[in-house]
């Protein structure tokens, strides 16, 4: 199951995205990769090991003037059919 926490301030924002194993991974991996392409603005990414054989997917984005990355992050969350964000 891939667990989703979004955080946001004024002009930052950033998806969390928890995964566990390497199905989930390149799931996760290959979808936002597919989803960012298609936008101009690009985040900045970076993965973390946690517990159990889990890991999890940051997706930021800075200076989000437009507030562009709402839109996106909502479109992540969609194409993995994820539930519930925190």
């Amino acid at each position: 199951m891939i667990d989703a926490e979004f955080r946001s301030e004024e002009k930052f924002s950033k998806l969390s995205l928890g995964y566990e194993g390497k199905e989930e991974g390149r799931l996760v991996c290959s979808t936002i990769d597919r989803i960012t392409s298609k936008y101009e603005k690009k985040p900045e990414t970076y993965t973390c090991a946690i517990s159990n054989n889990r890991e999890v997917l940051v997706i930021e984005y800075q200076d989000d003037n437009a507030r562009e990355s709402g839109a996106i992050f909502e479109e992540m969350i969609k194409a993995l059919n994820i539930t519930k964000c925190d």
